[in-house]
Parts: structure tokens; C-alpha cells; sequence
């Protein structure tokens, strides 16, 4: 499992994963998400404005991120 940290009170699902390195663009994100391959805390979620915080668990094509 990867570790991201971030410098905020939270961040919005695309922009996360492009910090994650999991999506190159903005694009890419927006494509993921509505897909339904990424999964926050075990559940599928298709909204890219969704709010990461510190604690969250990311699922992305067999891939573990935990926010800290």
C-alpha cells in the first residue's frame, strides 16, 4: 500500500489522483472516475469533485493509496 500525503484539510478525487501519479492529465481523472474503476473507502465513486481527506482509502486498477 502507497502513502500520499496531503498539506490540506482535503482534496478533490482528480486532483488526487493526478498527485498520485495514477492519472497523467485532468482527463485522464475525469475518465477513471466515470469508468468506476476508482473506489474511495471500498465504494465505487464517480464524482470527480469528491473530498479526499487524511484517513481515506483510494482503490484505483489494483492499486492501494492511503491518505494520510
Amino acid at each position: 500500500m502507497i502513502e500520499i500525503t496531503i498539506d490540506s484539510e482535503f482534496i478533490k478525487l482528480d486532483q488526487f489522483l493526478k498527485l498520485a501519479d495514477i492519472a497523467s492529465t485532468g482527463g485522464h481523472a475525469k475518465f477513471l472516475i466515470q469508468e468506476g474503476v476508482v473506489k474511495v473507502n471500498g465504494e465505487v465513486e464517480t464524482r470527480r469533485g469528491k473530498k479526499i481527506r487524511p484517513g481515506d482509502f483510494i482503490e484505483v486498477e489494483g492499486n492501494s493509496i492511503k491518505v494520510v
